[in-house]
C-alpha cells in the first residue's frame, strides 16, 4: 500500500479539507488504496453503510463527507490501537454523530448483528459495505501482529469476507472493495462462483505506460450490467491526472 504524499502532512497523520486522519497508532497508514475507495464508492441514496477493517477510519470519514446527514455509518476494526485511533479521528470530525466504531472481529460482529435483528424482528441491514481488506496469503511474518492482520488473509480470508458481507447486506445492497489487480481478478471470479455479480469495475494504473496495478470492484447480489472504466492516477510527468484530480478535489488541500 503506497503512502500518500499529499494532502498536507501533519505529525502523525494527514489533513484533508474537512477532517484530519491520525494514523501513527495504525499498522497500515493512510494510503492511495483507501483514498481511491473512499472517493469512488457509489453512495447515492445509501442510508446505512459499513466499513469492514476500517483502520484509522479514513474511508468511513470520506463516506460521511459524501453522504447526507441522515446516513449512518458503522466501522469495524479488529486491532485495538487502530480502533481507538479511529474513534479519536471520528470524534474530531464534523460527523461524529453519524459514525460508530466497533473494536471487534467481523465474524463476532456478524453474529451479534444477526442475533439482534432476530430478537427485534427487524432487518437492519447495510445497503453499502466497503472494505480495503487484507490481500496476501499468510507468508513471512511482519514485524508485529497488527501489521500481520492488516496485510494477510489469515484472520479474514476473502471467502470469509464475502460470507460476512452476505449476512449483513440488503438484497439490493452494494459491496465495494479495492485490491491489487491480479488478486482483484481472482476475487471477482471467486465472488461470481459464489453467486455475486460485478456491477462496477475500475481498472487502475499508476501511469499510462505502467501495467494495471489496482482494481475497484462493486459487487451485488442482483444481476446487472457491468459498468467498466479505467483510471490512470498520474500523467507521464508524474503529476496527478485530470481524472484523479476530479476524484480528490473535495478532499485534498490545494486541488
Amino acid at each position: 500500500m503506497e503512502s500518500i504524499q499529499k494532502p498536507v502532512f501533519r505529525r502523525g497523520g494527514f489533513t484533508f479539507k474537512q477532517f484530519f486522519v491520525g494514523h501513527d497508532k495504525c499498522a497500515m497508514k493512510v494510503g492511495t488504496d483507501g483514498v481511491l475507495l473512499g472517493t469512488w464508492a457509489p453512495v447515492y441514496s445509501r442510508k446505512k453503510c459499513l466499513d469492514i477493517g476500517c483502520g484509522s477510519g479514513l474511508i468511513a470519514l470520506m463516506i460521511a463527507q459524501r453522504t447526507n446527514e441522515d446516513t449512518i455509518i458503522d466501522a469495524v476494526e479488529l486491532d485495538d490501537l487502530a480502533a481507538m485511533q479511529a474513534v479519536d479521528n471520528v470524534q474530531q470530525s464534523p460527523w461524529s454523530s453519524r459514525i460508530t466504531v466497533y473494536q471487534q472481529d467481523i465474524h463476532d460482529f456478524v453474529r451479534q448483528h444477526v442475533q439482534q435483528n432476530e430478537l427485534r424482528k427487524i432487518n437492519a441491514q447495510y445497503d453499502l459495505i466497503v472494505s480495503n481488506p487484507p490481500y496476501f496469503e499468510p507468508a513471512i511474518a511482519c514485524r508485529n501482529e497488527a501489521r500481520n492482520q492488516a496485510r494477510y488473509t489469515e484472520s479474514l480470508t476473502h471467502q470469509g469476507l464475502l460470507a460476512c458481507v452476505r449476512a449483513l447486506i440488503t438484497p439490493t445492497g452494494l459491496f465495494c472493495l479495492v485490491l491489487p489487480y491480479e488478486i482483484g481478478e481472482q476475487f471477482a471470479k471467486m465472488a461470481s462462483d459464489l453467486g455475486w455479480f460485478t456491477h462496477f469495475r475500475v481498472n487502475i494504473r499508476d501511469r499510462q505506460d505502467k501495467p494495471l496495478h489496482r482494481l475497484l470492484l462493486g459487487l451485488s447480489q442482483q444481476e446487472q450490467d457491468v459498468q467498466m472504466s479505467e483510471l490512470t492516477i498520474r500523467a507521464s510527468d508524474g503529476t496527478y491526472s485530470d481524472d484523479f484530480r476530479q476524484l480528490i478535489t473535495d478532499f485534498y488541500l490545494y486541488y
